[in-house]
């Protein structure tokens, strides 16, 4: 492992996952309200698990915590200082074109990383995700499987203090499905903070910490995993938690 990669581990380690907090936070389009107003903070040791039926807001929530949108009133802050290094792995990954093991220098590069130790930063990676045979394939003619554990590669290099994480295993088949589960517990083992949408309640039951739960653009609960799943309070996590229907 070189100095540089080390040390961010090292800082990981001794530092808790900076907190985030969202303050009255709410995002509208075209007039329309579609997420909020919401407050709550993620500051346990998680991995959170961001629930809720198809259309509750929890991509848009994702993404508002990220930076890729900014909220239409309210304030989204996190502990320490500055912004925090993170990553994020989307529900169809972004893959660039040209082969897996480029895609992961091309991000060391881009964040700055020097040039003598990106090749092996990369390689390493790719032998951490089982991708080694893989590694001057084109990135986009991998599996979906394998495309999902090179997004997660690619994260792993630049070494997160958080990781949001858009249903990374909605279209995966159930092998794909534990690889990537084992890669997020890996995360989490490292001290990267884990925010991750699910509609799966069984996946959700195997990783998470706590849960933020969404219905029609509001959090309609935020408590531990445990008590979530055993007595939810909200009426919507009721439904959603016995398998029926939730708006």
């Amino acid at each position: 492992m070189t100095s540089l990669n080390a040390s961010l581990l090292a800082s990981s380690a001794v530092m808790p996952p900076p907190a985030l907090c969202f303050e009255g936070v709410a995002f509208s389009h075209e007039d329309k309200l579609l997420l909020g107003p919401c407050s709550f903070t993620l500051d346990g040791i998680g991995p959170t698990l961001v629930m809720g039926p198809n259309g509750a807001g929890k991509s848009l929530l994702l993404r508002l915590a990220h930076g890729l949108l900014s909220p239409t009133e309210g304030k989204i802050a996190w502990s320490g200082e500055g912004r925090p290094r993170q990553a994020m792995v989307f529900q169809q990954p972004v893959l660039l074109r040209r082969s897996a093991v480029a895609n992961l220098i091309h991000a060391l590069a881009v964040n700055n990383i020097p040039r003598r130790v990106r090749s092996k930063l990369a390689l390493d990676a790719l032998e951490r995700f089982g991708l080694s045979a893989c590694a001057n394939k084109p990135a986009r003619v991998l599996s979906g499987g394998q495309q999902q554990r090179l997004a997660l590669a690619r994260a792993w290099v630049l070494s997160p203090q958080v990781l949001f994480l858009d249903e990374p295993t909605s279209a995966l088949d159930p092998a794909a499905i534990k690889a990537v589960e084992a890669a997020v517990r890996e995360f989490h083992q490292r001290g990267t903070r884990i925010v991750m949408t699910t509609h799966d309640i069984h996946q959700a039951r195997r990783l998470a910490g706590d849960v933020l739960f969404l219905s029609g653009g509001k959090v309609r609960e935020h408590t531990p995993a445990e008590a979530f799943f055993n007595t939810p309070v909200s009426p919507e996590a009721q439904a959603f938690v016995a398998g029926e229907l939730v708006e």
